[in-house]
């Protein structure tokens, strides 16, 4: 018998499809109450770091270089105190077969489909995860399908989703790409459903396992060439993948003492999934449009459970406007000679700002930078946002900035400074929000234990959150 195939129909067999689209049963990790078994879900994949590490080398992914931004580093000093000014090193993910850190997201994933048997993979994905998934099923002889979310009503695209759509065909991927709004998950799930393709999430278990060896070669990296661990590392965050693999990794060398700290693109006002302000946004990702709802409610996501759980990792979360980052990838092109895409330039705005609070021996390292391309290009980019009505000045990024209104270049680089998010606000809304979803009255110690770990805090933190 034919199954049905309207929205409410396919939304109810969800957690069905999910199941057989992983081979992983995330009901047993569940406890019945608030509380699940993390750890649990995370060893559930049976690989150590050690194999997750060959497993990327097999298809070129990993052992990336470390790079130390001299210039941007003395630039930055001229803005700090004496004696202050931290180095500045950047992680080169677009080293990357695919051109960006998803890769190791992805080898992991394709590789677990593969020995599965699964004939093919698909992805959600508007960025560059979806190049990344296309790339190592080529590799490894799987079909795949990546599903973007791409268009308003007007059938108008963005010039980097554009670009990595284009990417992903140049992979053999098949692209299926949709108008902004519920269509995507339902889409998503429907074509899962009709393929049977094993789905390759960005927030599986696979997936961040897959991220874990970056932060692990970071420490190893820093040891080697500076004989310490980093004193911090800048993380742009969007679904939360990035930090929790990263913080993971770090954990994993022994590094207790680097502070980790979150960054995205304040665009706090533009809906992500309004039509109408779709493409009031230049920079696509690594903004608080997806940073802030996946760090409070990391599982509103394709699978039950999100292995991507950025706030049980962060010391800090700071935002800086797309001004700054289009700013800092024209710095990082003239200064040092590399150019590189928005994403990773988010986390280089919010650390040349940060790198001021830091002695000058300190270590601040970046762990990401992505490929730049047509559509990913800062020109093309501001001459979308022309064409979108948003006004490009020179001023005070902190003073003139209006989200949807305009982009704000700063003046010099002395007005590139970053902001601090409340972190304790978004602590306390993850508490609340997971509280009332699991609709208990009186939560069991086991639960104030696991949303004290949930969110980097303690368990008074969150009887007071509570009112308990």
């Amino acid at each position: 018998m034919a199954l049905a195939k309207d929205y409410d129909s396919v939304m109810r067999r969800a957690n069905e499809i999910m199941k057989k689209s992983l081979g992983l049963d995330y009901q047993k990790f569940e406890s019945g109450s608030i509380a699940f078994d993390y750890e649990a879900l995370m060893k559930s994949t049976n690989y150590t770091l050690e194999e997750v590490t060959k497993i990327q080398a097999r298809t070129s992914v990993g052992n990336t270089p470390l790079i130390e931004l001299r210039n941007l580093s003395a630039l930055s000093r001229k803005y700090a105190k004496p004696g202050y000014g931290a180095r500045i090193f950047a992680k080169d993910e677009a080293a990357n077969v695919s051109g960006s850190f998803k890769a190791r997201r992805a080898a992991c994933a394709v590789a677990h489909a593969k020995k599965l048997g699964y004939k093919g993979v698909i992805a959600a994905t508007s960025g560059n995860y979806g190049a990344a998934v296309a790339s190592q099923a080529a590799m490894q002889g799987l079909e795949c399908i990546v599903v973007q979310e791409c268009y308003d009503s007007k059938g108008v695209g963005q010039p980097e989703i554009i670009e990595k759509a284009r990417k992903c065909e140049a992979y053999g991927a098949e692209v299926v790409q949709l108008t902004v709004g519920p269509e995507l998950f339902y889409s998503f799930l429907s074509i899962m459903e009709d393929t049977g393709y094993f789905n390759a999430s960005l927030y599986s278990p696979f997936g961040i396992a897959g991220v874990e060896t970056l932060g692990y070669e970071i420490a190893m990296q820093c040891r080697k060439l500076l004989g310490k661990d980093p004193d911090m590392v800048v993380c742009t965050n969007a679904g939360g993948g990035m930090i929790t693999g990263t913080a993971r990794g770090l954990l994993k060398a022994g590094c207790t003492n680097t502070q980790m700290i979150a960054a995205s693109i304040d665009l706090t006002g533009l809906h992500m999934a309004s039509d109408t302000q779709f493409n009031k946004k230049s920079c696509t990702t690594g903004h608080t449009g997806f940073g802030v709802p996946y760090a409070t409610d990391p599982d509103h996501s394709d699978v039950p459970r999100s292995a991507a759980r950025a706030l049980r990792y962060m010391d800090r979360y700071v935002t800086v406007t797309q001004g700054e980052v289009i700013y800092i990838t024209e710095v990082l092109a003239n200064l040092e000679g590399i150019e590189r895409g928005p994403a990773g330039n988010t986390s280089l705005a919010a650390a040349f700002s940060l790198a001021q609070e830091l002695p000058e021996d300190a270590i601040l390292v970046i762990s990401e930078t992505e490929y730049t391309g047509a559509g990913k290009h800062i020109q093309p980019q501001l001459s979308f946002a022309r064409d979108n009505g948003i006004d490009i000045i020179f001023g005070d990024p902190a003073a003139d900035n209006k989200v949807g209104v305009n982009i704000v270049l700063p003046r010099n680089p002395g007005y590139i400074k970053y902001k601090e998010a409340d972190i304790n606000r978004f602590r306390q809304s993850l508490i609340k929000r997971a509280y009332k979803k699991a609709g208990v009255t009186n939560p069991s110690e086991a639960d104030l234990k696991y949303l004290a770990e949930e969110t980097k805090t303690n368990v008074e933190f969150v009887k007071k959150t509570l009112g308990l």
